[in-house]
């Protein structure tokens, strides 16, 4: 079962407030007032004052989720986020170890042994290395892209907003696009701040820009320099 935790001992808890009171020591402006500094920090989220943003950090555990879609999460490495992924240096998979079916497999009962068999058939092939002495940083190169992994992450507000535009795309990756759901309810439920964040900023490129600008539309949005 894949799962996002909001690491609650480190990440901010009301971000609004807090990018608004970081911007307002630089505006010279009382930033005593907590009400204040939330209708300041609203105020840089609508003009997009996107250096506010990096204030307020997200620290996650991603779990349960394919290294295959892992290694797509770490190609949005705007804004200074850092990771860290389960090793397979030295955890022994050959004991075994979950993985992710999509569903055009999830489908089939055919489809669905064929692929288990070959998972088996890892597992089996990586405890006949380990008897053979092969260390399991060599032996791990068979492991599957379908594998489940788990990290730790920090990601800050204006990095997630940017990667929302791109990862609730109906075109995004199926299991990218539940992780980033995912995060989006985990979020939701860690304070009220970020509930507004989420619903008012984390959304698809289409609907952040107004048009689409993808060659295969799903056509919730006209394409750009389309007639309406």
């Amino acid at each position: 079962m894949s799962s996002v935790t909001i690491q609650s001992e480190y990440t901010t808890k009301h971000p609004i407030t807090m990018i608004g009171a970081e911007a307002g020591i630089c505006w010279g402006a009382d930033v005593s007032d907590k009400e204040k500094n939330y209708k300041r920090g609203v105020e840089c989220l609508e003009n997009d004052h996107g250096r506010t943003l990096e204030f307020p950090d997200v620290y996650m555990i991603l779990n349960g989720y394919s290294a295959r879609v892992i290694r797509e999460w770490y190609t949005h490495i705007g804004g200074a986020p850092t990771r860290l992924q389960e090793s397979t240096r030295y955890i022994d998979y050959g004991a075994g170890f979950l993985y992710v079916t999509p569903p055009s497999i999830a489908k089939s009962d055919v489809a669905q042994s064929v692929y288990d068999r070959i998972m088996a058939g890892i597992r089996e092939g990586l405890k006949d290395l380990e008897n053979l002495g092969i260390a399991r940083e060599d032996s791990a190169l068979v492991l599957p892209l379908a594998m489940a992994t788990k990290i730790v992450c920090k990601h800050n507000t204006r990095n997630l907003i940017d990667m929302s535009h791109q990862r609730l795309c109906t075109r995004a990756y199926h299991e990218y696009r539940l992780l980033f759901t995912d995060l989006c309810n985990a979020l939701r439920d860690y304070s009220e701040e970020w509930k507004y964040v989420v619903d008012t900023f984390f959304r698809p490129k289409c609907e952040h820009m107004g048009f689409c600008k993808e060659k295969y539309t799903c056509g919730m949005m006209p394409q750009k320099g389309a007639t309406l």
